[in-house]
């Protein structure tokens, strides 16, 4: 039997405490060193499992305590992956304005390799140190190209993408094996491309800037993901989380998920969706009727990106709302993003945190019992 995706989930990524971020300066200046580090952030971790444990989640992660970024701790440590700068440009939104930025991302500069494993001593520390369900996060593989396209794609080492997509699915099977291997039977995928091809701009800017068509590219990426996980055993959850941006409470991508979402949910070998529903951007429950039985979908209906509390009785009336297009047997509930995607730019503090998660296991309690 599958673990998870659970009634009350969350996303993954948490508040570091301010003892946590001072300890990563002090090592980036020298003045400690890696081991040091470790123990600081292994502390941060225990007390952070705690909160978790503490406030009735069944879904426990490290708060991603030991990265300074959701992706670019990942995927830069695959061999021949280096920083890059996009031409695809990103229009942060919040309620104050915009801000425009042509976002770092990675680029292939010859055969990928996983010369050691990545997050599978982060995740065995995890289960060491929770008597719950450890989850991990990853970024998608799909980010190693949206940003990027073809021109970031050394074209000596990969003359063709089929090429070039054999290979990212190899080294992602290879952590993912290692990973399963630890015992880990609950895995996130963190995937932004899939919500940007909901963005009109944003498909525009596909053709434009990376020479792909927005049409397309969900499939090559459901093909991509079901090759990374297809060694993955029957008792293993894996699902993905649909991200529009988040950063400082800013976002990236707005439009609904009609766009992808029949190939979001039928040619992804996935078990849940983790979806964005805290405000208008996300659209309506409407694609939601694509959803095949076997498959949840957790809504995320609690924001990340304001202190702001939501009331009980708001969050039940959408969940109603959502189970007029499907059952709410397939139904959970969850923060709409991580509360720390990386260090610094925080809304709101660990307190607040806290009351929203324990905002989402009590209305999860209420309604499914």
């Amino acid at each position: 039997m599958k673990p998870a995706p659970f009634r009350a989930d969350h996303v993954g990524s948490l508040i570091r405490p301010d003892y946590l971020i001072e300890a990563r300066n002090r090592h980036a200046n020298g003045e400690i060193d890696a081991d040091e580090l470790t123990t600081i952030q292994q502390k941060a971790i225990r007390e952070v499992v705690a909160l978790q444990e503490g406030l009735g989640l069944k879904s426990i992660t490290d708060g991603e305590y030991n990265r300074g970024s959701w992706h670019t701790d990942f995927l830069l440590r695959f061999e021949n992956v280096e920083p890059w700068q996009s031409k695809y440009k990103t229009t942060f939104h919040n309620e104050q304005g915009t801000v425009e930025s042509k976002p770092h991302t990675v680029r292939v500069a010859g055969k990928l390799a996983r010369p050691k494993p990545i997050f599978v001593e982060d995740f065995k520390y995890l289960k060491s140190v929770t008597k719950e369900t450890p989850k991990i996060t990853i970024p998608s593989p799909s980010i190693m190209h949206f940003r990027g396209g073809r021109e970031a794609i050394d074209t000596e080492a990969y003359p063709t993408m089929e090429e070039f997509y054999a290979d990212l699915a190899a080294v992602y099977a290879e952590e993912i094996g290692d990973l399963i291997d630890a015992g880990c039977r609950y895995l996130q995928i963190d995937e932004t491309n899939f919500a940007y091809l909901c963005d009109p701009s944003l498909r525009a800017q596909v053709q434009t800037s990376i020479g792909e068509d927005p049409d397309e590219l969900p499939h090559v990426y459901a093909r991509l993901i079901n090759a990374a996980i297809a060694a993955r055993p029957d008792d293993m959850a894996v699902c993905m989380h649909v991200c529009r941006g988040n950063f400082a409470g800013r976002w990236v991508a707005e439009g609904g998920y009609e766009p992808i979402a029949d190939v979001m949910f039928n040619e992804l070998n996935i078990d849940g969706y983790f979806l964005e529903y805290d405000s208008d951007r996300a659209g309506g429950f409407e694609p939601l009727r694509f959803v095949p039985k076997g498959k949840t979908v957790v809504l995320g209906l609690v924001t990340t990106k304001r202190g702001q509390m939501e009331s009980a009785d708001e969050l039940k009336r959408r969940i109603e709302e959502a189970s007029k297009f499907v059952s709410i047997d397939q139904l959970a509930l969850s923060p709409q993003c991580g509360f720390s995607s990386g260090i610094g730019g925080n809304t709101m503090g660990i307190e607040d945190e806290k009351q929203k998660l324990a905002l989402v296991v009590k209305v999860a309690e209420e309604v499914w019992g």
